[in-house]
């Protein structure tokens, strides 16, 4: 009971916070330079109490028993979990309260998902440290690509919102676009920096992991399909000066395809076969 109360009170918190940035940034007063809203200490730090609830939920769901109990529900939370601490970090050096709106509510279901979608059996070989490597690259590699594809989003609405007369001061105190895409790009090379380690240290620790050679599988197709989108998309930006909405296009189209790679084929197998 102890430990369902935890994803309750976590769940609760999260949408308390997003509540209150909902209400206090839609709401609040556009200032002309943009960007300039200056969230007051508690703010910065309130969310610091859910997330580590999210955390103590996440290492009870997953180090339940022997080995890593990593299904579906817990591989999601795990990246909502990371996505908000990495957010929560660079909240300290940029003004983006407006994706606070949309990661808190997020999370609120994400905390709840290991309970909805139990893992059905432990993973094989959890105690070899490549294997350990392996899921906290691709963990950190998938949380900065949620990221990204929530700023992509984000620029996407501010750019179809620009030349309107009237838009949420949310959007008009943020930092210009070009800032934004800036930003949006950054976190795009590191995503993709830690992707490449996650498809390379999968390729050569295959066997050492799985028992077996690596396997053309769903999930390595769309895996390096989704690296292949992310590479032209920051060799498009080098040499072709790739930016608006064409930067945004392909970042979606990249995190979705990574989704289909990793979570869609686990919701498959877990949820809909029942292995």
């Amino acid at each position: 009971m102890s430990g369902i109360l935890a994803y309750l009170v976590a769940s609760l918190l999260y949408g308390l916070i997003g509540w209150h940035f909902w209400r206090t940034r839609w709401n609040a007063p556009t200032k002309s330079g943009g960007g300039d809203i200056i969230a007051p200490g508690w703010e910065r730090y309130a969310i610091l109490a859910p997330l580590a609830l999210h955390g103590y939920t996440l290492y009870e769901s997953v180090f339940a028993g022997i080995g890593l109990s990593f299904g579906v529900g817990s591989a999601v939370s795990a990246i909502v979990w990371l996505t908000a601490i990495i957010y929560w970090v660079s909240g300290f050096f940029n003004r983006l309260e407006g994706l606070q709106t949309l990661i808190a509510p997020v999370a609120a279901v994400a905390v709840l998902l290991p309970l909805v979608f139990p893992s059905l059996r432990p993973l094989a070989n959890t105690e070899l440290p490549a294997f350990k490597a392996h899921i906290c690259i691709a963990m950190l590699a998938y949380s900065l690509l949620t990221i990204a594809a929530l700023h992509a989003l984000l620029m996407a609405v501010v750019e179809r919102r620009l030349h309107q007369p009237t838009m949420p001061s949310v959007l008009t105190n943020l930092p210009p676009l070009l800032t934004m895409e800036t930003l949006l790009f950054r976190v795009i090379w590191v995503g993709f920096i830690l992707l490449t380690l996650t498809l390379i240290s999968g390729v050569v620790f295959s066997e050492e992991i799985f028992s077996q050679p690596v396997k053309f599988t769903h999930k390595n197709l769309f895996g390096f399909i989704s690296w292949g989108v992310f590479a032209a998309l920051l060799a498009g930006r080098q040499f072709y000066g790739w930016r608006g909405r064409i930067a945004i296009r392909w970042t979606l189209a990249g995190f979705i395809i990574l989704l289909l790679a990793y979570l869609g084929s686990k919701f498959v197998l877990e949820v809909i076969l029942q292995r």
